[in-house]
């Protein structure tokens, strides 16, 4: 059975969109620690990041830090942090996080409530730096 990750990816799931190319799909968590938290994931299904073979796993960074260059011109941010952990979906991804102090990337904390119309407008802006 497909991950929930692999459904979005393939159209079945709504989501806010951020980038998209044949390999790899970027779209907006629904439950971010920070406004414009961004998931990037392979569109094949792989369990664990570090499964991934070398040369993919390089596009996949390629294709995340294009994503992020876009989120710092859409966002308000001193960097883009990124995190692996890949605990809470079977499917290999990288949180992309507008931060200003380390403490934005805390996921032990409540998370933010945004209004599909909100994430929508979010999405927005990041795919319009998209390059």
């Amino acid at each position: 059975m497909a991950t929930i990750f692999s459904r979005i990816a393939a159209g079945e799931i709504p989501s806010h969109k951020v980038a998209e190319d044949e390999e790899f799909y970027a779209f907006l968590d629904i439950n971010p620690v920070a406004v414009g938290h961004t998931l990037v994931i392979p569109k094949a299904e792989v369990d664990y990041i570090f499964d991934i073979d070398d040369a993919k796993l390089g596009r996949m960074m390629a294709f995340a830090k294009r994503v992020a260059r876009a989120q710092e011109a859409a966002i308000p941010c001193k960097r883009v942090g990124l995190a692996v952990m890949g605990l809470e979906v079977p499917h290999a991804h990288i949180h992309l996080i507008p931060i200003t102090k380390e403490s934005d990337m805390y996921f032990g904390g409540a998370k933010l409530s945004l209004t599909q119309d909100e994430l929508a407008e979010i999405a927005a802006r990041i795919r319009k730096e998209y390059k």
